[in-house]
């Protein structure tokens, strides 16, 4: 039976089906295996005319996957191939995309540089992907030489302003961040709903809530604009931060008026703050309106709920909030259970902390550093020495490490209870992660020569010198 040849739309298709890069990528290389033999073996068959289509869609896939070498190998594939199509300057913004997500910032200088030799005009979309991906890098030098010669480049948007803005307020820079939205004036780039959004938001993480209510009003006096849920959203977490809880919920009413649609970002804030203020009573009548009001909670609410519980010390609620999550499909995230597992640590609730710990996994949710940490001290303050010595090596293991005043606090309290072998196991830890100075390698020496003989501590020195620690340095 004859095999059917892919064409170059089959091809489209069927990479866009594939969901694994790796097979596409192997498609896209040889779409046609085994191909029919030349009835005059002394013709050449002809190449597979790869369509532009074929070329964006394994770019994106392998881009997406953080393939980068295979990604860089379809580009340079594809420039050889200009003569027949020009490639679209969206191509060339995703792959400065792919680069900046990879952390690799001068690729993504190099890829906007070589566009022109694509035979595609470069414009202000790809300067401002570009200019994006070098914020994201924390290429700042970059960031201020593209700046300054930014006519060299493109004409700025209001998209460039946006970004501007936003790293300014990112570095809580808000000087710079008014002299960009004065400048979209001078040069004529009006400004949009995001640019407000983001300098409201500025202001009000800075305090300058006075300041933030003016911009709003301009925003729809002077430039007829419609604060949306973002504004919104930053005024009342402006509002709650200094306490304001009534005149939170005074802005909820208007975003109703103005027929905002209400968000689970709203509600998970104005949540936060009836618990800060100590109007637990309230919270459940805001529950209800939002049930009823068809917002879909999200991860960010249930947190908020579960955070408000724990502070209030009302555990079973919060648990009762993290099974509704589960039961709405709603996943829990790494911040859920540092919620619940800091506020156990804090009540001295260890085993119910180290079980709900050791739960994350079967839930598809990675401890993280703060997960480590707030189990590592709870353990310490409890005086659960052995415990702390397993977590402390687990940390390490996985490349997570304490803070220093821990390791100080849980090494005193090894020596103090005389837990010798503790404290060697513990050292030959941090040894492994190069965590011991010479400050905490002298104290502690100190401490064990005044309970141990010196004979014993001596050898116990050796035996860490010849495996991991480097004593060069210490006097």
């Amino acid at each position: 039976m004859q095999k059917v040849k892919i064409s170059p739309f089959r091809l489209s298709s069927l990479i866009r089906l594939e969901p694994d890069p790796k097979l596409a990528l192997k498609l896209f290389l040889n779409p046609n295996p085994d191909p029919d033999p030349p009835s005059n073996p002394n013709v050449k068959p002809k190449p597979f005319r790869y369509s532009l289509l074929s070329y964006d869609l394994i770019i994106t896939k392998l881009g997406r996957a953080k393939m980068i070498p295979e990604m860089e190998q379809i580009v340079e594939q594809m420039k050889r191939e200009t003569t027949r199509f020009i490639p679209t300057e969206i191509i060339f913004c995703n792959i400065i995309n792919y680069y900046a997500r990879a952390r690799l910032p001068d690729r993504a200088l190099r890829i906007y540089d070589q566009i022109p030799s694509f035979r595609c005009r470069r414009t202000v979309k790809s300067f401002n992907t570009l200019l994006n991906g070098m914020l994201y890098c924390k290429r700042f030098e970059k960031v201020n030489e593209l700046v300054r010669d930014i006519n060299v480049y493109a004409r700025p948007d209001v998209c460039t302003c946006n970004i501007l803005i936003n790293a300014a307020v990112n570095f809580a820079d808000l000087e710079s961040a008014r002299e960009v939205f004065d400048e979209m004036s001078k040069r004529g780039v009006l400004p949009n709903v995001v640019t407000f959004g983001t300098m409201v938001n500025g202001l009000c993480r800075n305090g300058e809530l006075g300041e933030a209510f003016k911009l709003k009003e301009e925003m729809v006096e002077v430039f007829n604009l419609r604060p949306s849920v973002s504004v919104y959203v930053a005024l009342i977490k402006g509002l709650c931060k200094v306490g304001e809880v009534d005149s939170a919920f005074g802005l909820k009413k208007e975003m109703v008026e103005n027929e905002v649609k209400l968000d689970s970002s709203v509600y998970s804030t104005l949540i936060a703050a009836l618990f800060k203020a100590g109007r637990r009573g309230e919270v459940e009548g805001l529950l209800d309106e939002m049930r009823l009001g068809g917002c879909k909670p999200d991860v960010v609410y249930y947190n908020s709920l579960i955070s408000g519980y724990c502070n209030d010390k009302d555990f079973d609620s919060g648990f009762g909030v993290l099974k509704e999550m589960v039961e709405e499909g709603v996943k829990p995230d790494v911040v859920t259970y540092n919620t619940i597992i800091g506020a156990y640590c804090r009540q001295g609730k260890l085993r119910e902390a180290n079980d709900l710990f050791e739960e994350m996994p079967s839930r598809e949710c990675k401890p993280d550093i703060i997960t480590y940490r707030m189990l590592f001290d709870g353990l310490c303050g409890d005086i659960q020495l052995v415990e702390a010595t397993s977590i402390l090596d687990e940390m390490v293991f996985k490349g997570l490490y304490p803070r220093d005043t821990s390791v100080s606090n849980f090494m005193d309290k090894l020596v103090e209870k005389g837990e010798m072998k503790l404290v060697w196991k513990a050292l030959d830890t941090l040894a492994k992660g190069n965590l011991i100075d010479v400050g905490t390698w002298s104290r502690v020496i100190s401490m064990v020569c005044e309970q141990e003989k010196l004979s014993d501590t001596c050898n116990s020195i050796d035996t860490l010198t010849l495996t991991n620690i480097n004593l060069s340095s210490v006097n």
